[in-house]
């Protein structure tokens, strides 16, 4: 009996009775350590103290070392420069410390020339060939494809079981004679084993595999019919298929967007495109109540007019979202109290302060999504939909003010139908938020003071969750 101090054997590469690895599996990649990419939830310079145990004389000195060191030395808060694009009536942000860091605290924005990551450099060194590992994009075409692969191999072999059972039953009328068999009492057989076939569950690897042989054999038909006249292929139909010579030595799907070619070779006399010489062209996009929640609520960012090449005040920034939240922009630089970008920060705002990760909602149809931590840690678990509600007597009190209120909020039950179906449909939790607008007197009286926080200070948001009822699903 081995000891526990006895060395484990270690199976060598040339031992045979080392257990194998199952053919056909391929090893994912190895994720990135998002738990220490985004630990930091705001782009806030965070300074946490020791512990203070009371009882504990070095305790207490650490702490007030801590608090020396801070009034000695006082870190700089970070700021990141942005401009304004009047075009795009949106926030840019080109500088690589602050996409980086914008992006990987609080996911704020979203790449220009990508889905949501800015990471359009690292996808297009893949698609080049000049960094290993595939692209999104590839995996997402490969797991479709398999998945394809999956679907077709299981009803050719179900449709396999049916030709099977209907042979064996024809086998058993034929032996019966002109006697009536009934077919539920005959025992059909599948292969040589005599057992009924059954549906199999198929995996990725069996259809794979299955895909495999095929191919095996078509080449091998193909390699028999070579004695044939014609130097092409010939496809199903009977037609003759000539591919050039780059076809024949590269095999590609039909799903790939381009052929990509070895390093090596070289298209029409041209180098090939080293990563020294790829720039990279994308920019952080901002939406303007992310920026606004940047620059007044924690005052990490700062955004530049592109005209000018000047900073722009806070009050300035508020007035000119307000002007570009409507197209085309307005010229009056006054602020409304139900102006749609004041609205809809407010609830940004709120959700923010809450500790939710808040997205743009707009391909479910909503104005925003809420995330637990983030979009590469889950899903989002809420869909919000923002929604002014006009219950101060100020609105009420002329048919013109009411018929105004009416066209603001006005919904459609077709329409709010739609969203909860597709928020069903995605498994989202249909948030729906209301946002009571103070009378206009407010925002002459704060704006004139340039003081927005007791702006923000009139609204209020009430939040009501509403869910699909299926009756299949909730019978009790």
């Amino acid at each position: 009996m081995a000891s526990p101090s006895d060395p484990v054997p270690t199976a060598q590469p040339g031992d045979s009775s080392a257990p194998a690895k199952p053919p056909g599996r391929r090893q994912r990649p190895q994720r990135p350590n998002y738990r220490h990419i985004h630990r930091f939830l705001l782009p806030v310079l965070v300074h946490p103290l020791p512990p203070l145990i009371p009882h504990n004389p070095l305790s207490v000195v650490s702490v007030l070392l801590s608090y020396l060191t801070y009034l000695i030395a006082p870190p700089q808060q970070e700021i990141y420069p942005a401009y304004f694009d009047w075009e795009t009536s949106s926030v840019h942000v080109t500088d690589r410390k602050a996409i980086r860091a914008l992006w990987e605290m609080g996911f704020f924005g979203k790449g220009n020339l990508s889905r949501s990551e800015p990471n359009w450099l690292e996808q297009e060194k893949k698609r080049r060939g000049l960094l290993g590992g595939l692209t999104s994009e590839e995996v997402t075409r490969q797991r479709r494809s398999e998945r394809r692969e999956l679907k077709l191999e299981r009803a050719r072999m179900e449709k396999l079981a049916i030709e099977e059972r209907l042979k064996a039953e024809a086998a058993a009328r034929e032996a019966a004679g002109e006697a009536s068999v009934d077919p539920s009492s005959v025992s059909t057989t599948s292969g040589t084993n005599g057992t009924a076939p059954t549906t199999e569950k198929y995996s990725l690897r069996k259809a794979r595999e299955a895909r495999q042989l095929e191919s095996h054999r078509s080449v091998a038909q193909e390699d028999g019919s070579k004695g044939s006249d014609s130097p092409g292929k010939k496809s199903p139909n009977g037609k003759t298929v000539r591919f050039s010579p780059v076809v024949q030595a590269k095999e590609f799907s039909s799903e790939s967007a381009a052929l990509f070619l070895p390093e090596s070779s070289a298209v029409n006399g041209q180098k090939p495109i080293h990563e020294d010489a790829l720039k990279n062209e994308e920019h952080l996009q901002l939406s303007n109540e992310e920026a606004f929640f940047l620059v007044y609520g924690l005052g990490a960012l700062q955004i530049y007019d592109r005209r000018e090449n000047s900073p722009v005040s806070t009050p300035s920034l508020l007035q000119l979202f307000c002007q570009h939240s409507s197209f085309p922009p307005r010229d009056s630089p006054d602020v409304d109290t139900d102006d749609t970008f004041l609205v809809s920060y407010v609830v940004y705002h709120h959700f923010r302060s809450l500790g939710w990760v808040v997205r743009s909602g707009v391909k479910f149809g909503v104005d925003y999504l809420l995330y637990n931590r983030g979009p590469v840690f889950s899903h989002a678990e809420f869909a919000v939909v923002v929604i002014p509600s006009y219950d101060h007597p100020y609105w009420s009190e002329t048919e013109e003010r009411k018929a105004h209120c009416a066209r603001k909020q006005g919904r459609s039950w077709w329409w709010f139908h739609c969203v909860n179906r597709v928020q069903a449909q995605v498994r989202k939790t249909l948030v729906v938020c209301y946002v009571e607008i103070p009378p206009p007197t407010v925002a002459d009286t704060r704006m004139s003071s340039g003081d927005i926080g007791a702006l923000l200070g009139h609204y209020k948001v009430r939040e009501l969750t509403i869910r699909r009822w299926v009756p299949n699903r909730t019978r009790d």
